[in-house]
């Protein structure tokens, strides 16, 4: 098993970074979450997980070796794949997760793109007794934990794009096209893992 990877990071995507390590480019496949913090050209530490198919070998990267656990955790429940997954942790930090399976509730993980419901009902049983409870201790603050602050989303998501290699005025555009999701909230924007994703597909119908 490749638990991490360690090097500078050769080039970004929309789903994936390549870190080079003695020589290799290594791509690996990450949340947009992870992704905003990489920087074309400086070092990085990802923790990793294989997954191994017939067809395929894949990496997934996450920024600590707890985001990693749940990640392989969450694929112990019938009908999780990697990919259904890192979409979990795309929108959900580990903590918010722990919170929602522990509590019983299921309307975060019907935020998901993919889960539905029933689904979301089924992973509760499931998951019930594998991811334990929040690390943070379950408050208010782990429920919205992965939140944007009120006042600096437009910053952080203007950087994790042009990290992305968006030029800036691309960045802007994108920024301005997801505000009225962010400021239909009010005074909690979205995560920014999911005005971060929105803000690619605009700029992906864009090109």
């Amino acid at each position: 098993m490749i638990a991490f990877v360690s090097g500078p990071v050769a080039a970004l995507a929309p789903d994936a970074a390549v870190i080079e390590v003695g020589g290799v480019g290594i791509a690996v496949q990450c949340t947009p979450d992870t992704l905003s913090r990489l920087r074309v050209g400086t070092d990085a530490r990802l923790a990793t997980s294989l997954v191994v198919r017939e067809d395929s070998l894949t990496l997934y990267g996450f920024a600590d070796d707890d985001e990693r656990q749940v990640f392989e955790l969450l694929q112990t429940a019938s009908g999780v794949g990697p990919r259904l997954a890192q979409a979990m942790l795309a929108v959900h930090s580990p903590d918010a997760l722990r919170l929602a399976v522990s509590t019983g509730d299921e309307k975060p993980l019907t935020a998901v793109p993919g889960i539905g419901k029933k689904g979301a009902q089924k992973l509760l049983l499931e998951l019930k007794d594998r991811l334990g409870e929040p690390l943070g201790g379950g408050g208010p603050a782990a429920r919205e934990a992965g939140a944007a602050p009120a006042a600096g989303w437009r910053e952080q998501l203007h950087t994790a794009l042009t990290g992305l290699g968006y030029a800036p005025r691309e960045a802007d555009e994108a920024v301005t096209a997801v505000a009225p999701q962010a400021e239909e909230s009010g005074a909690a924007p979205p995560p920014l893992p999911q005005l971060l994703r929105a803000a690619l597909q605009t700029l992906n119908r864009a090109r």
